[in-house]
């Protein structure tokens, strides 16, 4: 395979190392238009690819319950083995994530209260009432993703399960 000297600037810069640094560029999202004012102007192309991005986790899960329950999250409230919370090593404290099941595809919005889990192989540990409403017995391949701000379908799955029926007052009781 022959070289071939490329110009760059004042220098030579051989091919090989020449699409390495295209190639990194890419990589890193750098463009030579990037530090051009006039492409600073966002089109609704561009608006659509950046809406297009979502970042999401594949791997397996576990879950934690009893003797952790009571025990302080990474976050200083008491862990609630019943309730809809994970440990995940990296997301924000605090945030929304999906979580689905890939071998029943059920889905549960969980939020991120705790650090963890401790073994490398595994991407998050849900609480056990997240495992059970998932059907999580033991270990699952799981789908991880977070919740986008400006996603209607997303925000009103989360709605839909958050919603609880409300008690309506016994009308006789009350003297109504």
């Amino acid at each position: 395979m022959k070289i071939i000297p490329v110009r760059l600037g004042d220098r030579f810069v051989s091919s090989k190392r020449g699409v390495a640094i295209v190639t990194l560029l890419v990589a890193l999202g750098i463009t030579a238009s990037a530090s051009d004012p006039a492409a600073s102007q966002s089109s609704s192309k561009t608006v659509q690819q950046e809406k297009g991005r979502r970042w999401y986790q594949v791997g397996t899960a576990s879950w934690y319950g009893r003797y952790f329950q009571g025990k302080k999250t990474a976050n200083g409230e008491p862990y609630d083995m019943n309730g809809l919370t994970c440990a995940h090593r990296s997301l924000p404290l605090g945030s929304w994530i999906r979580v689905t099941n890939l071998t029943n595809r059920k889905s549960v919005f969980v939020r991120v209260n705790d650090r963890g889990p401790m073994p490398e192989n595994r991407i998050i540990d849900l609480s056990y009432g997240a495992a059970k409403a998932v059907g999580i017995s033991g270990l699952a391949k799981v789908k991880l993703e977070m919740l986008r701000p400006g996603d209607p379908d997303m925000a009103k799955q989360l709605i839909a399960q958050l919603r609880m029926p409300v008690a309506q007052p016994d009308a006789v009781g009350l003297g109504l």
